[in-house]
């Protein structure tokens, strides 16, 4: 699924779009129920923006349209006049460029993005990234979470994604297993850090995730993966680096 660092890089890649008034074409039959098209075609794009694992895009008169990529959704752009294949969700198109989105996961037309923007946490893409306001929502929430799964609540925590909760936890040497009850305010605002940092591209990636039975790149212990919270995602840890603390819940080791 694209997580906040991806979420940021599309919203880049559609600036060029911004400021014109653009046709705007609905060519899958689940855009085309939303009537995206008729509500937006000929309206001025006057803002592009990712906010968590959401991509904003305002017009003029104040709609919003809200795009959520979920697992595979990709914005792409190209020149106005390069022929779009297939049946692709939305086709945006301005006098130089066009933006073809396909896969659309969840699209939605917001009159007012207000009550998104208060359902999310603090945007871990910020930069610097807000670990106060992070930390206060992480000690807010049931202490008896297991820390690799809060970071996923975007209640908590705008923008984290599966692949990055197992990098970050893994520089910050914190279990994934771990309750947050256990995870004094340091570690906590560490994870976040070294989470935001790696998105930023400041720090390695893929150190164990999906790397589920290959050797640790820091001490060749075997990676381990197992399902975590109730929607039973991956995660991928090293248990010699990230040692639960006493009291954690117990979970096989090895791949899933």
């Amino acid at each position: 699924m694209p997580e906040g660092d991806s979420l940021h890089r599309a919203a880049a890649r559609l600036q060029p779009l911004v400021g014109e008034r653009l046709s705007v074409e609905a060519r899958h039959g689940r855009a085309r129920v939303l009537g995206l098209a008729e509500r937006l075609d000929g309206r001025r794009l006057e803002r592009v923006e990712a906010v968590g694992k959401n991509l904003l895009l305002t017009w003029e008169g104040g709609l919003v349209l809200r795009s959520h990529l979920r697992m595979n959704g990709r914005w792409r752009i190209g020149p106005a006049g390069e022929p779009v294949l297939g049946t692709p969700w939305l086709v945006l198109r301005g006098e130089r460029h066009r933006a073809v989105l396909s896969g659309g996961g969840r699209l939605s037309l917001l009159a007012d993005d207000a009550p998104l923007r208060r359902q999310l946490g603090p945007d871990v893409m910020l930069d610097p990234p807000d670990l106060d306001a992070m930390l206060e929502r992480f000690r807010a929430t049931d202490q008896a979470r297991e820390v690799g799964e809060a970071l996923l609540d975007q209640r908590l925590v705008a923008g984290i994604g599966n692949m990055w909760r197992a990098e970050g936890l893994f520089l910050a040497g914190v279990s994934p297993w771990a309750r947050l009850a256990d995870v004094d305010d340091a570690s906590v605002r560490r994870v976040l850090a070294e989470t935001a940092a790696a998105m930023h591209g400041r720090r390695s990636s893929r150190l164990v995730y999906d790397r589920a039975g290959l050797p640790c790149p820091r001490c060749a212990t075997r990676i381990a993966a197992w399902r975590q919270g109730d929607d039973a995602r991956t995660s991928f840890w090293c248990p010699t680096c990230q040692p639960a603390p006493a009291g954690s819940r117990i979970v096989p080791t090895g791949s899933t």
